[in-house]
This record gives structure tokens, sequence and C-alpha cells, in this order.
């Protein structure tokens, strides 16, 4: 079974870290790429900080991430800051894509035309969304006006998408299909709940201990509830891999062992 394709994320954006926004893009990736079969290995906030920025991408690249998604600082404005930085981080230039210059003129034009907006054509704030890093390509936006863009630097590709999260879904429900089917086709996630009737994680913890170090393959995971709220807990197993069959077969005896553990403490459970 071949390793998952290991991702990082980073979402970029001060109106995030001060409070005034509130994630929902981590959420919604970590969703989409567990469902293909990737491994996120670190979800990150970062402020709108080129250097920050270039060092968080230098040291990903170091960490071996193979794919590293970023949200936030495609825009128009001095603080979207995004690609200048990508571009630092790994050593590269930026130029004046002129698709990607078509496809910003192309957008505005589209949405004036339909009254969204009040005036087409480019300026100097819309043309600044086309310089891209050296060998870069942008990625059709069907819902805004900034392109996504892929990267891919031969050590790791890197993908960067608006930080609206309509336009973020967008790209990565179109434009970035056929990346995605590329990097990880074939890659699957499978899962199980089991419902434990006892809210005392403590009581389980020698039987949890014991699956997970006899099935590495099998992410196990409790999920505590506020003391008082229910008297049960849940428990996750998932798998994520390349081979559909192998990982159900890796799942089923995970699950079989946490049920017989729960059953030799007298813990009650059922499948959810």
């Amino acid at each position: 079974m071949s390793d998952p394709v290991v991702v990082e994320i980073f979402i970029i954006g001060n109106e995030i870290l001060i409070g005034d926004i509130q994630d929902t893009n981590t959420n919604w990736l970590c969703k989409e790429i567990n469902d293909l079969g990737g491994r996120i290995v670190r979800a990150t906030v970062l402020r709108d900080d080129a250097g920050i920025i270039a060092a968080e991408i230098g040291a990903a690249l170091e960490r071996g991430a193979e794919v590293i998604l970023t949200s936030g600082g495609l825009g128009p404005t001095a603080d979207d800051l995004t690609l200048a930085a990508i571009a630092r981080g790994v050593g590269l230039e930026v130029r004046l894509h002129d698709e990607a210059l078509r496809m910003v003129r192309e957008r505005y034009d589209e949405l004036t035309e339909k009254g969204v907006l009040t005036q087409g054509g480019l300026n100097p704030a819309r043309e600044k969304m086309a310089w891209l890093p050296e060998g870069a390509v942008p990625l059709h936006n069907p819902v805004g006006t900034a392109p996504g863009v892929l990267l891919r630097t031969g050590r790791a590709d890197i993908i960067s998408l608006p930080g609206v999260p309509s336009e973020l879904k967008g790209i990565f429900n179109t434009s970035l299909q056929g990346f995605l089917h590329e990097t990880f086709g074939g890659g699957v996630s499978v899962m199980q709940t089991i419902t434990v009737q006892s809210n005392d994680e403590s009581l389980m913890e020698p039987v949890l201990t014991r699956v997970v170090n006899d099935h590495p393959q099998i992410y196990i995971k409790s999920l505590a509830r506020t003391l008082g709220e229910s008297q049960e807990i849940d428990i996750t197993l998932t798998a994520v891999g390349s081979d559909q069959p192998l990982l159900e077969t890796l799942l089923h005896a995970a699950v079989k062992d946490l049920k017989e553990g729960l059953d030799s403490i007298r813990i009650g459970h059922r499948d959810k």
C-alpha cells in the first residue's frame, strides 16, 4: 500500500488572527483532502507578512511536504502578499503572466456586464493579481476575480487559493480537479465510528493505547464531550491510502480488536 500524499495547509490573513473573520477553510480543506486519501500533517494560520509566509513555505519544504495549500492573500490590495512571498520562499522571481492577466480582465468585464461591478478592464491593482512566481500557472476562478495558482517546484506542489470560502471551493471543485486526480488519484479514506457507553476516557485509556499500538496504520481518536453533556463518547477509526480493500481489512481488524478490548473491561458500545 503506497503512502498517502503529505499535505500542509497555510491560512493567511491578519483578519483571522485578530478574530474579525472565523476560519472555515481549514475544516473544509481537511475534509476534502482526507476524503482523497491525503495525509494532512499541519495546518497553520499566518499573518499577512511576506517574511513569515516565505519562511513557513521554506520550512514546509524542508519538512518534506508534497503538497502545500495556501488560502488568502491573492487579491489586489497591498496586504495581499502571498504569491510574492511564495516566490521568495522557493527562490523564484515573480513575472507578469499573460494568461493570468487575460483571466483577470475577462472576469472584471464579465462581472461588469452582469452589473456586479461598475467598471471592467484592468488597472494596476487588478494587474497585480496576474504577477505569479516563475513557472506557475493560473487556475480559473469561477466565482471571483483572483485566479488560483499552481506552482510545481520539483520538491512540492504549491496551490494558492483565495481566502473567500466560495471562491476557494469554486476553484477546488473545478479548475483544480485535474491536479487532484493526478496527485491523489485512487486515494481513499475509510472510517468507522463506535459509540461507547461511558463518558470517562481514562477508563478506556489502556485499551485505546494497546489498540493504537497494535494497528499503526489506523488513526484512532476518542472524541471527548463536555462532562455532564452525555454519558457516551464516540471513537472514530480512520485509514487512508490507495488500496480500499486492504484499508477495509485493516479497519475491520482494528474495530474488532477495540470492541473486544472494551468488552474485557465491561464497557458497552454500539456502531454509530
